[in-house]
């Protein structure tokens, strides 16, 4: 449409004699964008972009569809027809357009659970499995993932499931885990030359994306595959995770440190164009012997696998590991190559939530892989945001922009840059991040809280008021930011002793009970949190003074998958860690060796000295 019809002198004319157009960046304003797609799914029965919408200068809506060609055609309305109607409509019909933006608006209200709040009905342990059979039922045997095409990646899925397989030992939760990452990988949605994902794939076989590389993708993905190498220790989820690090550092991560939110899809006009490659092109960067025995495993052929080109994929073939040194070596001579074509564009718009998704990620990578690197760019990203994200009265900001930072944040911004600050402390055990994290969350309750009904309101009280105030639960692209807070709250509640925010989840679960039970796998990352809060707690303190990366004890806590437990570091540099949690004084060390405490339900074992006991104690 902004090719079609808004670079056209003929609908701009109609535009700015009868309108006032407003084009709104759906990822700054995040807020409109969910209410306004609200309206357009309550009028349409589906919603999608590009979203147009007709309203009336209160901002109430009347109208709303997605694509709209510039003129009529094939049964379809065009855009010039649609807007000289409704200006025919609005000066001789208005006061039926008006009753109608009434009536839409009391819809999406009623859609929002404003006028119908859900009861406090406490979920049922029942509903884990009905999700997990729920993704038994739509699992790709063949390909991995979800239904069928389009094929978006839903980490946060997978991380229902691995939780699910560690609490009920059922082996099928991790093998549709490992399916799908494994063909995910394999796929064209995987950049095999310069690493990074795709943001979905228009084929089941995860063969052909849609070329844009988005922040939170390959943030979700990397704590995927990291949690996986966790779980079964093959290596090769573990340089997935490096690969995917390797792109954002290289090529999504700002001078200053702050992460941009994506790479487009097109280059010179064309979707695709930059990832494609010829045979012929293959074998004048690697020659013609390299070149053939590379397009053999990549499914690189003369005819193509896309469209009379190729996208390079693994798909129907694996890569013997006496060849990977050669395959690598290909690699960086066709990535040399792929760099001097014209690059997609790059959105270096900073959003804190996509970067509190990095934070996490990068902070998981830095503790897991044992890579400081990843630490390190977790950290000064969170100093990016805390130095150009806060504004003067101490507000979190949504986006930055060429030194413009703007938009009190939402409640995603919130939610997932305290997850970032909690994986930063479990990886640094500095206070400061545990401070911070704690902070946020105050502000959190005190913008977002409905005071009334529960839950958190998807924009706060102190940001600009539209027509509807809305709460997301669904898990979609990325999690919601109600189900991240809420698994927030429960960690924070663990390693503080704050109860309240133990209360505050389960609020949220009995608030929001009704809605996940209609659709228990639209609501992963709900289920994740309350697995978390139904399954057998335990919290470790260890207590010490010698360096982290040489503490026995912190690598044995690394090494395995420990989903629902928490850890804390207690040693004289971290002394001001009792103001934040003063129940940690009661640890002290036993003759001057490190010593670990391993609490389960609020009760607390023998102090442990011995690293072999410890592991034990942490295992059962």
């Amino acid at each position: 449409m902004e090719r079609e019809s808004f670079e056209d002198q003929e609908v701009a004319d109609i535009l700015n004699k009868n309108f006032i157009s407003i084009k709104v960046d759906r990822e700054e304003r995040p807020d409109i964008d969910h209410i306004y797609m609200n309206v357009c799914q309550v009028l349409t029965g589906h919603g999608g972009w590009p979203l147009t919408i007709f309203m009336t200068p209160d901002k109430k809506p009347f109208f709303a569809g997605t694509y709209f060609p510039k003129s009529s055609r094939m049964g379809m309305h065009g855009l010039i027809t649609i807007l000289n109607s409704v200006h025919n409509a609005w000066i001789n019909e208005r006061d039926t357009l008006l009753r109608s933006s009434d009536q839409i608006i009391n819809a999406i209200n009623e859609r929002n659970g404003i006028l119908d709040p859900d009861s406090e009905e406490e979920l049922s342990e029942d509903i884990f499995y009905e999700a997990f059979a729920e993704f038994k039922y739509d699992f790709d045997n063949i390909f991995g993932g979800f239904g069928s095409a389009p094929k978006f990646p839903t980490p946060h899925n997978l991380f229902f499931l691995l939780r699910y397989w560690y609490s009920t030992k059922e082996e099928f939760a991790l093998t549709m885990v490992e399916k799908t990452l494994e063909s995910m990988h394999k796929g064209g949605i995987y950049d095999h030359i310069g690493f990074g994902f795709s943001r979905y794939s228009t084929d089941a076989k995860w063969l052909v994306p849609h070329f844009e590389k988005m922040l939170y993708d390959n943030a979700l993905l990397a704590i995927a595959y990291l949690e996986a190498y966790q779980i079964t220790k093959k290596r090769g989820y573990a340089d997935i995770a490096d690969e995917i690090f390797t792109y954002v550092l290289r090529d999504i991560t700002s001078r200053e440190g702050g992460f941009y939110s994506a790479e487009d899809a097109d280059s010179e006009g064309e979707e695709g164009k930059f990832y494609i490659w010829s045979v012929d092109e293959i074998k004048k960067v690697l020659g013609n012997d390299a070149g053939e025995k590379y397009c053999k495993y990549y499914d690189v052929t003369t005819h193509g696998n896309f469209e009379g080109h190729n996208i390079p994929n693994l798909i129907k073939s694996n890569i013997p590991n006496e060849e990977k040194p050669f395959i690598e070596e290909c690699r960086k001579k066709l990535f040399e190559y792929r760099e001097k074509r014209v690059h997609p564009h790059k959105d270096d718009k900073i959003l804190t939530s996509w970067n509190g998704l990095m934070i996490a990620a990068m902070a998981m990578g830095g503790r897991i892989l044992g890579n400081n690197k990843y630490t390190i760019a977790s950290e000064k990203a969170t100093e990016f945001i805390f130095s150009k994200l806060v504004s003067n009265n101490g507000r979190l900001l949504a986006r930055y922009r060429d030194g413009e930072s703007a938009f009190p944040a939402y409640v995603d911004d919130y939610a997932f840059l305290i997850w970032g600050l909690i994986e930063l402390y479990e990886t640094t055990y500095k206070p400061i991040y545990l401070k911070r994290s704690l902070k946020l969350n105050d502000d959190l309750i005190k913008y977002f809280w409905d005071e009334a009904n529960g839950g958190l309101f998807y924009y706060g009280s102190d940001s600009e008021q539209l027509i509807t105030r809305p709460k997301e639960i669904y898990d979609g692209a990325t999690p919601s930011g109600n189900s991240v807070a809420t698994m927030n709250f429960l960690r924070l509640a663990r390693l503080t002793g704050q109860s309240e925010l133990e209360a505050k989840a389960y609020s949220q679960f009995n608030s929001f009970g009704r809605s996940i039970e209609r659709f228990a796998r639209g609501h992963s990352f709900f289920l994740s949190a309350l697995l978390f809060a139904k399954s057998k707690s335990k919290e470790v303190v260890i207590v010490g003074n010698e360096k982290l990366e040489s503490n026995n004890m912190v690598n044995i806590i690394r090494e395995e998958f420990h989903p629902f437990m928490l850890s804390m570091f207690y040693s004289n540099d971290h002394a001001d860690l009792k103001d934040l949690a003063p129940f940690i004084e009661n640890y002290k060390s036993l003759e001057g060796k490190t010593t670990a405490y391993v609490c389960e339900n609020f009760a607390c074992q023998a102090p442990i000295t011995d690293n072999l006991m410890f592991r034990d104690a942490i295992s059962t």
